[in-house]
């Protein structure tokens, strides 16, 4: 396993050279990846979303397929559609671009609620029901959506039940100066993709997400999550707290981040660098609307003490 895990390193590295001066959020991308769930960016547009789900597809070896959601795609544009087949009198399925390792989902939100649920059985149950037929996806099953900020003009809310469907929730924002420097300097992206070559196989991605489950939890490492999905619960800043659901996601998470680091047991700081990412969108704020934020995490971990 010792070379898959540098393989993971290799994957990181040769990413950051794409997404520059992003190492964390293209470290909880491969977590998320790892831990068997899907990730959702919200950011503005032109920071990177899209290059690094491309990027992410292309070191892993996966096929790839991208959704452009818009106001009027339907449903059917995703999963798929039967067409009566002439020649054999028959109808035959045509399967839409959610029958892909990787599926790139690019602006979720710009397209109505009703569509963007279409993803809710794919995503859950890595299957797709359509013409009465039950359709397995193809495994690895990956999602990465991308959506703009909720305040521009021509997006519709994510759903909660669409939102819980994402392990993870993270932010590109703006590269430091030397990192937009560099960028700038250096050349075509779309070009630098294409050159990038797999730094994992397909193959072996099911051991390492079977070897991701096997990351020891101890006791005292679950009573630590179970305190601060409570803490959540007991928050009055907080319209609800976070489900059972999100406390096993919480702890998927933490697994793949120590695997990431090279343990085999998880250790509360992996559980804190996770939690941000897992918890927030999760979370309504009572006061003002939205979702919580940072600081909303941070005051959660100090109230809560270390096993």
């Amino acid at each position: 396993m010792s070379d898959r895990r540098r393989a993971l390193s290799d994957t990181i590295a040769a990413a950051g050279r794409i997404i520059l001066g992003k190492e964390r959020q293209i470290r909880l991308a491969l977590a998320c990846l790892l831990a068997r769930g899907h990730l959702l960016i919200e950011d503005l547009p032109g920071v990177g979303k899209t290059t690094l789900a491309h990027a992410l597809a292309r070191l892993l070896g996966l096929d790839f397929s991208r959704i452009q959601f818009t106001s009027d795609l339907l449903p059917a544009d995703i999963v798929g559609v039967s067409i009566y087949d002439r020649e054999q009198a028959a109808f035959r399925f045509l399967p839409g671009p959610v029958f892909a390792q990787v599926v790139l989902a690019d602006e979720i939100n710009r397209a109505t609620p009703k569509t963007q649920s279409a993803l809710l059985e794919a995503m859950e149950e890595r299957q797709v029901t359509a013409e009465g037929e039950t359709r397995r996806l193809p495994e690895p099953f990956f999602v990465i959506a991308t959506q703009n900020p909720s305040h521009q003009v021509g997006t519709f809310a994510l759903p909660e039940s669409q939102l819980d469907r994402f392990l993870m929730r993270i932010a590109l924002g703006y590269p430091d100066r030397a990192a937009e420097r560099e960028l700038l300097a250096g050349g075509n992206i779309r070009e630098r993709l294409d050159a990038l070559p797999p730094t994992l196989a397909p193959a072996d991605l099911l051991p390492l997400q079977q070897a991701v489950a096997a990351v020891h939890v101890a006791p005292a490492l679950v009573d630590y999550v179970q305190a601060l999905v409570d803490g959540t619960r007991q928050d009055p800043a907080f319209v609800h707290g976070l489900s059972p659901r999100a406390a096993l996601a919480l702890l998927a998470a933490a697994r793949a981040w120590a695997f990431i680091d090279g343990r085999d047991m998880v250790l509360p700081e992996d559980v804190q660098a996770v939690l941000p990412a897992v918890a927030a969108h999760r979370l309504g704020r009572a006061q003002g609307g939205g979702h919580a934020n940072a600081d909303d995490i941070a005051a959660i971990v100090r109230r809560t003490p270390l096993p």
